[in-house]
């Protein structure tokens, strides 16, 4: 999929915002991707879905054992992949404040690709790569639908995109006069950092 026909799913689904936006960073952006809007249509996540598999198949990265997300927001993500490359779906969640995969058992050495809904700083990947290679898996990469960032986030393996779409963000303090006139909303699922 090229970045526009992502974009156009984001689109349709009205999940692509505009306005003043303040991210989970503390930054602000003109431009929010909405990503639950995208989710709640099965035919659009599935077609994005789709796609990433492809591309983790076509990556070189070789035969995955399971995909592992970060909850909250990878969970439908990584479930979709998952099935689309007929492997197991797993998921770390928050228990005292670090992620951890309490439901599952998940063996040594077994190869994982964690799926993130949207890369933006690569903070949820990197605290996800950071569990699993406790517990001894083999993290070969992280695959996402839209990488913010543009390759500059640092997820500490290879990361592979569906598609890059980098957004400016802004200091709170040295914003544009356009975006500075704009009510700042925080739509995002985390507290601020």
């Amino acid at each position: 999929m090229t970045r526009d026909e992502v974009l156009s799913l984001f689109r349709e689904a009205g999940a692509y915002m505009e306005g003043h936006f303040i991210l989970t960073s503390g930054l602000r952006s003109p431009v929010y991707l909405q990503k639950a809007r995208v989710f709640m249509y099965p035919d659009k996540t599935a077609t994005l879905c789709k796609a990433l598999a492809d591309k983790i198949r076509s990556s070189g990265h070789g035969q995955v054992d399971y995909i592992i997300s970060p909850a909250l927001g990878g969970l439908i993500p990584g479930y979709e992949t998952a099935r689309h490359l007929g492997v197991p779906a797993m998921w770390v969640e928050r228990e005292d404040g670090e992620f951890r995969l309490r439901r599952f058992d998940l063996p040594k050495g077994a190869k994982v690709v964690i799926v993130e809904d949207i890369v933006t700083t690569g903070l949820s990947v990197r605290e996800t790569v950071t569990s699993l290679k406790a517990l001894g898996a083999e993290v070969v990469a992280v695959a996402c639908l839209i990488d913010r960032s543009a390759g500059e986030a640092d997820t500490s393996v290879p990361l592979i995109a569906l598609t890059e779409y980098k957004v400016p963000v802004y200091e709170p303090d040295n914003l544009p006069p356009e975006l500075a006139a704009l009510p700042a909303v925080k739509p995002g699922s985390r507290g601020l950092s």
